[in-house]
């Protein structure tokens, strides 16, 4: 079923109209060709202003990144205006090709984009909410309701065209909702959260706070790249408080791959370290059992190469034998030799 938002829009100027959804308009919407683009003196931000020509009552059109305000359309009562909330991005004249088509948020803020550019970069784009394809002309006179925050709809149509939202501090929860929304609108992740792009990059800079999780959108929707990068992150991280709910997201293929990364870098720290440096032939200060002492120590996964150093090097201080402190001192240098070439990534 459309999720269509209005009448056609020359109808906008003599009735009045109202979404499929809980909130409704006051008074009449001015579609893009009937408004001019001026900047407004008093900024806020990124905030621009539209004004209308020639009709009885101005209207303000006011591009936001998101909306506060509970109703699309406000009509002040002391100038009668109407103020709308339009995206700072993707508003009447943002990009260089004209727009087609308006969509709507739950939040009542409303984007211009066109057809060919959405359905360039997903030919299927939006089909589970629409009865005809995005290109079908009778989408060129209405307001599509896409049931999603302002916040979330804008970084699914940068994706789409392939620009950055980053200026715009989405949090990692906004990314997290609006990945997980694309597959509703038949928009897979996969085809578009490849290595550089930037909604992977986006995501990739939050590897370091919310490595898990991060890990855990890159398994779900296979974006091997992302899982592969964001796995370094997780060296440290607590294999054991990995929730079931958490371990079925991840799926079995990359929680097994986390674990034998742990696990592989686990045995073979131990096999670095276990192997003790050649014993040199007892003398009168240094005997078989004094050489003992050279063999070492605790392993981690996530163990850097400067701490394996400044863990290993006491093991120096207690000798009096110089040929053992010379012997031990090529041991450790071998030992983070080794340990560096290891891989820090999953496979």
């Amino acid at each position: 079923m459309d999720t269509l938002g209005s009448p056609p829009i020359s109808s906008f100027l003599s009735e009045e109209f109202c979404f499929e959804s809980s909130m409704q308009y006051n008074g009449p919407l001015l579609p893009h060709d009937q408004v001019s683009y001026n900047p407004c003196n008093e900024q806020n931000g990124s905030m621009t202003q539209y004004t209308t020509l020639d009709t009885e009552t101005p209207y303000l059109q006011v591009p936001t990144p998101l909306s506060t305000n509970p109703s699309p359309l406000i009509r002040e009562h002391e100038t009668g205006d109407t103020i709308v909330s339009v995206s700072t991005a993707f508003h009447p004249g943002s990009h260089s090709v004209e727009s087609d088509t308006v969509f709507t948020s739950s939040d009542a803020v409303l984007f211009y984009v066109h057809s060919q550019i959405i359905m360039g970069a997903s030919d299927k784009a939006f089909s589970s909410i629409l009865s005809a394809p995005l290109s079908n002309e009778r989408y060129r006179n209405t307001i599509i309701n896409i049931p999603e925050t302002s916040s979330v709809l804008n970084v699914i149509i940068h994706m789409l065209y392939n620009t950055p939202c980053a200026q715009y501090s989405p949090t990692f929860e906004i990314l997290s909702a609006a990945v997980n929304a694309m597959p509703h609108y038949d928009i897979d992740p996969k085809q578009h959260i490849t290595p550089g792009s930037p909604l992977y990059n986006l995501l990739l800079s939050h590897a370091p706070l919310h490595p898990i999780d991060v890990y855990a959108i890159a398994a779900y929707f296979d974006l091997h790249e992302l899982a592969v990068s964001t796995s370094s992150h997780l060296l440290a991280f607590p294999l054991y408080t990995i929730s079931d709910e958490l371990a079925k997201r991840i799926g079995p293929l990359y929680l097994k791959r986390l674990m034998c990364l742990h696990l592989g870098r686990n045995n073979a720290l131990k096999q670095i370290l276990l192997s003790p440096p050649p014993p040199h032939p007892p003398t009168r200060e240094c005997n078989f059992e004094n050489q003992k002492r050279l063999t070492p120590w605790e392993s981690r996964p996530d163990l850097s190469t400067h701490g394996l150093q400044i863990a290993l090097d006491p093991l120096t201080e207690h000798l009096t034998c110089e040929l053992c402190h010379q012997t031990l001192r090529q041991r450790i240098k071998d030992v983070v030799v080794q340990w560096a070439s290891l891989r820090r990534t999953i496979e």
